[in-house]
């Protein structure tokens, strides 16, 4: 029996499968990263029917997630330390030669303690537990105001943070290091600098404004039929392909090696989440 069930839950898996149907073999919509809160919606059972911060809908297994909603809402509070590094070890204790207690992915969110050892800083996890961390591979989450901060800056961090997954493999619905598509390259970008998007390769009216190919600049995105990617300047373009098995630098001129003409030629929308003049 379905039961309505709306409360917070903290994925507590290094990455969760956000699914279309409640059950394996369905197919991945999306990926919540560890530490992420999302609201539960629905419950049903093994199950859970859960909506993300940036109100993308899916169905996540009960044993990725610690539902509890007044922790929850403390962990929403105080995991303010982020996991900058592609990939790194949760370990037992501050030095190599322990064990490990889980593995993070970047944009994971950790609660710190404040204790360090050497260059280990110690972090909780949502399951309660304590760990340690290099303190190097660990910052504060961004976020940008595209209304306040510089344009130029904006545009040139989101195009570093899309460099970060140059190399990483394809994956249908992935948003990590581990594995990424096209519209979770560009969206995780947005994310870790504190800027919304929609997850899919659809231009939205409420998130980005249309603009023609001449507009284009850094950080702008590019929308093809089921595909989009970002333009890093330079008539260059950085996505997540599976006919390159994975993030790869594209070209929109003709002279360059690098040139893409299926995806030159099939250019639907280009879009941007700055105003203008």
């Amino acid at each position: 029996m379905q039961k309505e069930n709306k409360s917070l839950a903290i994925i507590n898996s290094t990455v969760a499968e956000i699914k279309l149907k409640p059950e394996f073999n369905s197919e991945m919509a999306d990926e919540g990263l560890f530490g992420m809160v999302v609201e539960v919606l629905e419950d049903l059972g093994q199950w859970k029917r859960i909506q993300t911060h940036y109100r993308y809908q899916g169905y996540i297994h009960k044993d990725d997630l610690v539902i509890d909603n007044n922790y929850a809402i403390y962990w929403k509070d105080n995991a303010q330390a982020e996991v900058s590094h592609a990939v790194i070890d949760v370990m037992a204790a501050p030095k190599y030669q322990s064990y490990r207690l889980n593995v993070l992915t970047r944009g994971a969110r950790i609660i710190s303690t404040g204790n360090t050892e050497e260059q280990w800083a110690e972090v909780v996890l949502p399951n309660d537990k304590k760990g340690w961390v290099r303190k190097d591979h660990l910052g504060s989450p961004v976020n940008l105001d595209i209304k306040k901060d510089d344009e130029e800056v904006i545009r040139q961090k989101l195009v570093k943070t899309a460099m970060f997954y140059l190399g990483t493999q394809y994956r249908w619905g992935g948003k990590s290091p581990l594995g990424i598509d096209c519209s979770g390259l560009c969206s995780v970008s947005y994310l870790l600098n504190g800027i919304i998007i929609y997850r899919d390769a659809h231009l939205k009216k409420e998130y980005m404004k249309e603009i023609s190919l001449e507009e284009i600049k850094p950080g702008d995105l590019l929308y093809f039929p089921g595909h989009v990617a970002m333009y890093i300047g330079d008539d260059k373009y950085i996505h997540s392909t599976s006919k390159s098995s994975g993030v790869v630098i594209n070209s929109l001129n003709p002279k360059d090696r690098d040139y893409r003409k299926d995806l030159r030629d099939d250019i639907i929308a280009i879009g941007t989440i700055f105003k203008g003049k």
